[in-house]
């Protein structure tokens, strides 16, 4: 027995070594900066600092509190934290694949001999331990363990990208909706404004100095304005409904009341192009997509190699159950096999090289995902910059149209111009008073979007290690 434990430590001192390649994180071609952040705010070390969740910087409590169920409350969500919780429990079930196995049997028979009547009877009972162990010589068992690691922290990222995801939808959603509420006051405030135009002409009509068509340009204009008034509750409604979803609750029993509010576009520091590799969560999840990928190379080079399993067992036999364990009859047997494949017709040479290819695969596809990252950081930096550069010309222009309505307006109290020109010019007042919120809306969109293409102030330190992985495992059933 001596013996054997010897032999079994020196096995161990063997097993240290791991057949493949390790892992070693692939280049992916990244700029020294932004093209679109010219003139940008920088990121300071400063600007990293924890101020709360990223979606706090439009200053919304109630945004606030809708983010914080989006976590607690949707399915999508849900079901990417059990597909997490999957990849943990594979990564217990083949760490113990690194221990022995041990079982035990016990057995009770009965039986006689001789004629009938005169024959003899006697009972045997038995128990018997056995311990199986396959030694991991040449690391096909860790190897596999450091797959379903890298596997386990490649959904954890997931679960990230999926719950920030959510995130930026809901912050778009309910950016959206208060741009709703914003654009039915706007239209509400012309449906008075179109009012009073109407109560003047209807008594210049009366007073003989205006025609029937003035009168009917003027409902006209106000019905078609309630009207537009009223069809912005139709987005709202959708708007909410989606939000609601969001947060995992029927739209019936859901609802946000309307809110006018100054609604502002923050101001986000940009780092270098390099951290968005540590920063986006799907990014971190290819790359350990890629690990995972490495480490089952290292598995399939390992059929190449024989393996040693160690075999004991130990039992008792006795014709009285109450002395099964003090019996003199107990029995003990150790050893060990190998087992190694001769020929196998170039199955283990196809499995080889189609880990490779997958390798290259999930290589391919974390050097794409990090050129669509800089992709959309680059898209959503030109679309703050451009619509920032519009909002501004546009304020100008509702301004002057605002201007210009008044002067018609008087000019036509006056009698110096056709009520047609008035009309033209509250519709095009009303017009840029639209498109200055659709522009607002673009920008705050791409804000969201833009803090979502940087991570939304995840970080890769945040993905579970192995020990953590291990956590909560049950030891005995």
């Amino acid at each position: 027995m001596r013996a054997l434990l010897l032999l079994a430590l020196a096995l161990l001192a063997l097993a240290s070594c791991k057949v493949g390649p390790n892992f070693v994180r692939p280049e992916a071609e990244t700029p020294p900066a932004f093209k679109e952040a010219k003139d940008w705010k920088p990121a300071h070390p400063s600007d990293t600092a924890p101020r709360g969740p990223w979606w706090s910087v439009y200053d919304d409590p109630i945004l606030d509190a809708l983010e914080q169920q989006v976590a607690i409350s949707n399915q999508n969500l849900k079901a990417s934290e059990a597909a997490f919780r999957q990849a943990r429990a594979i990564v217990h079930e083949t760490e113990a694949t690194l221990f022995p196995v041990v079982s035990a049997t016990g057995s009770a028979t009965h039986a006689g001999v001789g004629a009938r009547g005169t024959g003899r009877s006697g009972s045997v009972f038995t128990l018997t331990g056995q311990a199986s162990w396959e030694i991991d010589l040449w690391g096909r068992i860790r190897r596999q363990v450091e797959a379903n690691v890298a596997s386990a922290q490649a959904s954890a990222a997931d679960l990230a990208n999926a719950q920030l995801s959510a995130q930026a939808l809901l912050a778009v959603d309910y950016l959206q909706l208060r741009i709703s509420d914003q654009l039915k006051k706007v239209l509400d405030d012309n449906v008075e404004d179109f009012r009073l135009s109407l109560v003047i002409t209807q008594n210049r009509y009366r007073a003989g100095i205006a025609s029937r068509s003035d009168v009917a340009s003027a409902e006209a204009q106000l019905d078609g304005t309630r009207a537009q008034s009223i069809a912005v509750g139709v987005q709202r409604a959708a708007l909410e409904h989606a939000i609601a979803v969001l947060v995992g609750k029927p739209p019936a029993e859901f609802s946000i009341e309307p809110k006018l509010y100054d609604l502002h576009v923050p101001d986000i520091p940009v780092s270098l192009p390099s951290a968005l590799l540590e920063r986006r969560p799907d990014i971190a999840g290819d790359e350990r997509r890629i690990q995972s990928a490495n480490a089952q190379v290292g598995v399939a080079i390992a059929a190449y190699y024989p393996t040693l399993t160690l075999n004991a067992s130990y039992g008792f036999a006795s014709p009285s159950l109450g002395n099964l364990l003090e019996g003199p009859a107990s029995a003990w047997a150790v050893g060990g096999q190998v087992a190694e494949t001769i020929f196998d017709f170039g199955q283990r040479a196809a499995q080889v090289e189609a880990a490779r290819a997958f390798y290259d695969e999930s290589v391919a596809n974390y050097r794409q995902t990090v050129l669509t990252a800089f992709q959309q950081v680059e898209d959503e930096l030109a679309a703050l910059r451009i619509l920032e550069q519009e909002d501004a010309v546009q304020r100008n222009a509702v301004k002057s149209a605002q201007e210009a309505v008044q002067l018609f307006i008087n000019q036509y109290k006056a009698g110096t111009i056709a009520y047609t020109s008035v009309i033209i010019a509250q519709a095009a007042a009303l017009q840029d008073e639209q498109t200055q919120l659709n522009i607002l809306q673009g920008r705050l969109v791409a804000s969201v979007s833009l803090m979502e293409a940087l991570g939304g102030g995840w970080d890769a330190g945040q993905l579970p290690n192995q020990d953590q992985l291990g956590e909560g495992r049950q030891a005995f059933p």
